[in-house]
């Protein structure tokens, strides 16, 4: 299925503890149903086109502590446990740089080990 298919609402992955951003993604109905019923988070991604698990590859899981929903109902707020970075470069969080490029953020894992090295093309 496309991308422009899908009706996707932004999804907020926020640690449940601190408060801390973690990254933005999308959900369609089924990744929220899923999230639900699992309380493990589940996303859309739109590169792919497909449904994932956060940490179905890297083990950097988000268990699910509590949902909101904003008031228009375009918006999802997860309050997430997160195992690992929640990036895929490697950082806890995807916010990890200020706008000017300084870097403020905590490297938790070396993404070749998690997903191997990009191959040249």
């Amino acid at each position: 299925m496309k991308k422009e298919d899908k009706e996707l609402k932004h999804a907020i992955a926020q640690d449940y503890e601190t408060g801390e951003v973690l990254m933005l993604a999308h959900m369609d109905e089924e990744a929220l149903r899923l999230s639900i019923e699992t309380g493990r988070a589940h996303y859309w991604s739109r590169s792919r086109g497909k449904l994932w698990r956060k940490g179905e590859v890297s083990g950097n899981e988000q268990i699910i502590k509590d949902i909101f929903i904003d008031c228009d109902e375009d918006a999802i707020l997860l309050k997430v446990k997160q195992i690992g970075g929640a990036c895929h470069t490697g950082y806890r969080s995807c916010f990890y740089r200020r706008i000017n490029g300084e870097i403020v953020g905590e490297k938790v894992f070396d993404p070749e080990e998690k997903y191997g090295k990009k191959e040249d093309k």
